[in-house]
């Protein structure tokens, strides 16, 4: 700045786009996936539900993956152990539907969060639930490295808050 005529005026200003942009774009390294891409990976997986096999479920899971699924205490950490897992879940035929997402993410990696809800064919029940997907780029397809889903704690407290006589 300078005082002239009383006043203060700029004498020098800069302006510049930040580096990120720049570095990342000269690095080589891919763009962040757009949010709407990122959502579209859930329809992978709930694609994966609809054929029934538990093989196919299982493939859309990184090389090294973590679920933490609705229906078990048992942390599923290999491919094997996801697909035994979805044995058991294909039975009741789910198909879900996000109902609220929130998205976050990088070059290599996204996640997608939020409340989803299930419809079990087998039965009609409907079973909504908290979710967390992470998604990682391995060999140029998006895969789930991570998976947790959680009963909503509005259920659990509803089914907590019931009298002895309820379960009777």
């Amino acid at each position: 700045y300078t005082l002239e005529g009383g006043e203060w005026k700029i004498a020098h200003h800069h302006s510049s786009m930040m580096p990120e942009a720049q570095l990342a774009a000269s690095s080589g390294a891919p763009a962040p996936i757009p949010d709407a891409e990122v959502r579209s990976l859930f329809s992978l997986w709930n694609n994966a539900l609809a054929t029934l096999d538990p093989d196919e479920v299982a493939k859309r899971y990184s090389k090294a993956p973590c679920l933490l699924p609705t229906v078990s205490d048992v942390p599923r950490t290999d491919y094997d152990s996801i697909k035994a897992y979805f044995v058991d879940f294909l039975k009741k035929e789910p198909q879900g539907t996000i109902l609220e997402s929130y998205v976050t993410s990088g070059p290599d990696w996204c996640m997608d969060d939020g409340i989803y809800e299930f419809t079990m064919g087998a039965t009609g029940d409907k079973v909504k639930a908290r979710y967390s997907f992470v998604y990682t780029n391995e060999d140029g397809e998006w895969k789930i490295a991570h998976h947790h889903s959680s009963q909503m704690p509005e259920e659990v407290v509803a089914k907590a808050s019931l009298p002895e006589s309820a379960f009777a």
